[in-house]
């Protein structure tokens, strides 16, 4: 399936998932969304930069680089795998991809979901990206 067949079947598969976008972070570029709503360009231009900052802004790649020497490795693999990010209303989970560390998922749902839920459904989700992408 394409990515934005595996994007609406996440949408359908996570409990009360409002959208879902698939991110390169390497070009910066939204490769796919799904949403219930439609929205302005503007605000999914947005997206993809918020997405990039929130996984390799500066202050996240320091944090990283110490966590990296705290435990005395020099891996190249990046130590934040997945971001959750609660909002007045939602509940938005970031999830970096294990085959292409440069691909970013993120599953937005109502703030009234079961966590639990959303993190095993997105992490499912994640997977036939994975093999989309």
């Amino acid at each position: 399936m394409s990515i934005e067949d595996e994007l609406q079947q996440a949408i359908s598969t996570i409990p009360e998932c409002l959208a879902a976008g698939f991110v390169d972070l390497t070009t910066g570029m939204l490769i796919g969304i799904k949403t219930v709503d439609s929205h302005p360009q503007e605000v999914l231009d947005f997206l993809a930069a918020a997405t990039s900052d929130l996984f390799q802004g500066p202050n996240v790649v320091s944090i990283e680089n110490a966590f990296k020497k705290a435990r005395g490795t020099e891996e190249a693999a990046h130590y934040f795998k997945e971001i959750i990010v609660l909002s007045e209303n939602l509940v938005h989970v970031f999830m970096r991809s294990r085959v292409n560390e440069d691909h970013v998922a993120g599953f937005i749902c109502r703030k009234s979901v079961n966590l639990g839920m959303a993190l095993t459904k997105s992490r499912s989700s994640m997977e036939k990206l994975e093999a989309a992408a």
